[in-house]
């Protein structure tokens, strides 16, 4: 990270939300990065770090092996943000005490403020808070005060302005906090005293000097999807280095209906950048011959699509660089060891290019989007002169509909899949739902069930209908769609896919569940 701008991190200690703590950040404008927790301070330092905000976790501060910072961090000098995990651990470090409290507070909790100044400056004397937490503060350590309070715990808050220490028991960085972003403002604004200089002008400028550096007069090969991030990478990197990129679709099969076609007219006739297409779907289909887990499916995939442009690269001459469009949430959830979620967060599935890529491929990567958000990585398209069709697409995952049909995928059921999906979303952008739901698609289940049909039995496929509403894809609450919306798409697939006989539709929310089926 360039020097221009003030630097505030987070140190992972294994929360979920991590990563959402550093795009609240951002949101106000200052960079913010995510570290592993037991980062030396001697690194800190050296980075000129102007203010460290310590993460949630699910461990307890007695368990043994619990994760711990540099015992140097309390007292580096650095002004510190405790959340949840981190403000336990800061009370425990520093002389107060840590129990199990008598009662589990998880939820909406109203929050009172008892000190008005420093983090809760300018915010009314009661707020809405989110809790999530068994253990409490039950002592506060020397030198420290009550900030504020909730009926069932005592020390919500605590801090010792002094020392630039502070502490909040619940999740200021989660929707469900509405005033907590100004909290994490005051942090970085009055706490840490830093500039908000952090602009996606900025970043374009950064990446096109570290990419232009990186590759020097050598190629680079884009793995183009079509969706907002490859395209947005497209358009970056083509800024930096030109003629340069070679941009290249691999059709696996698995694509949406007549996805390669519109594909292909976008990149030959918008965009002025060296373009190839690839059908390769005969083989991807092959691969997954019989493959029904869903790990199996991402490695495979993931692979294969290496595999396919290292054997068409060779036909181009050398290419040393393969661009991607890799996205923080693609990070955190693969959780790939080495990596800073790695290390304390738990897997939750392999995106094809992260965890799904092997281990020696002949390309070196770049993945300048790696640190971004969807909602960043839109209107960094928008600002680099990406199309709005496809800046305000839904996200669309790497392995396509592979992993949208449960159990193997095969011609056949991809070709159903595919004109489920093109029912469903058709009938949601016409109802106007398209760009207010964060995803809407349909999966094929792996049974079937029975029906009538004409007087006739039938005995059929079964589709599931997903709609959620997100902003950042790290949680997510199922959409509540129209009940007549629902009924057109229900008689419509039924009526016009021979295949199928029922629909349902997915109410789960995220967590416990994931967005995608696998």
């Amino acid at each position: 990270m360039p020097q221009s701008h003030d630097l505030v991190v987070v140190l992972d200690f294994g929360a979920q939300y991590s990563m959402l703590i550093a795009r609240r950040v951002r949101e106000a404008n200052v960079y913010c990065e995510v570290l592993p927790h037991d980062i030396p301070v001697e690194e800190l330092k050296k980075r000129n770090v102007k203010g460290v905000i310590v993460s949630g976790g699910p461990a307890s501060v007695y368990e043994e092996g619990a994760p711990k910072p540099d015992p140097k961090l309390w007292t580096c000098g650095i002004p510190i943000l405790g959340i949840c995990y981190g403000l336990q651990l800061m009370a425990k470090d520093l002389g107060g005490e840590v129990k199990q409290g008598k009662k589990r507070e998880y939820g909406k909790a109203d929050l009172f403020i008892d000190d008005e100044t420093s983090i809760f400056a300018g915010l009314d004397h009661t707020m809405l808070s989110w809790m999530s937490h068994g253990d409490t503060v039950v002592k506060l350590p020397p030198g420290f005060k009550q900030l504020a309070h909730t009926d069932n715990t005592k020390f919500a808050s605590i801090g010792d302005p002094e020392k630039k220490l502070f502490g909040v028991q619940f999740h200021p960085e989660v929707v469900h906090t509405p005033k907590g972003i100004e909290i994490l403002k005051n942090f970085v604004y009055i706490i840490c005293q830093c500039k908000p200089t952090w602009t996606t002008a900025n970043f374009i400028e950064e990446q096109v000097k570290l990419i232009r550096e990186k590759v020097g007069k050598d190629r680079v090969l884009l793995a183009l999807s079509g969706g907002v991030d490859s395209t947005t990478v497209a358009a970056l990197v083509n800024k930096a280095i030109g003629d340069q990129l070679t941009c290249m679709f691999i059709d696996q099969g698995f694509m949406r209906k007549n996805e390669g076609v519109k594909i292909n007219d976008l990149f030959t006739r918008r965009f002025k950048v060296n373009f190839i297409s690839i059908d390769a779907s005969e083989r991807f289909f092959g691969q997954l011959k019989g493959v029904v887990d869903p790990e199996k499916k991402r490695k495979i995939i993931g692979e294969n699509f290496i595999r396919t442009f290292e054997e068409e690269t060779k036909k181009l001459g050398k290419i040393p660089y393969l661009a991607q469009g890799t996205l923080y949430p693609d990070v955190i959830e693969s959780a790939v060891p080495g990596t800073t979620t790695g290390k304390v967060a738990k897997k939750i599935k392999t995106h094809h290019n992260v965890g799904g890529l092997p281990e020696k491929m002949g390309f070196k990567l770049i993945e300048p989007l790696r640190l971004l958000f969807k909602d960043e990585v839109r209107r960094l398209g928008t600002d680099l002169g990406v199309p709005e069709d496809i800046i305000s697409r839904q996200p669309f995952p790497g392995p396509g509909l592979a992993i949208r049909i449960i159990g193997e995928v095969t011609p056949e059921r991809v070709k159903i899949l595919q004109e489920v999906d093109d029912i469903v979303v058709g009938e949601i952008k016409t109802a106007g739902f398209y760009k207010k739901v964060w995803q809407s698609f349909a999966v094929l289940l792996p049974i079937r069930t029975v029906g009538v049909m004409g007087d006739k039995r039938t005995y059929l496929n079964t589709i599931a209908i997903r709609a959620v509403t997100s902003t950042d894809a790290m949680t997510a609450d199922w959409a509540r769609l129209p009940y007549d919306l629902l009924e057109k798409i229900s008689n419509r697939v039924v009526n016009e896919i021979p295949e199928v006989n029922r629909v349902v539709y997915d109410i789960s929310s995220k967590p416990p569940s994931t967005i995608e089926w696998e």
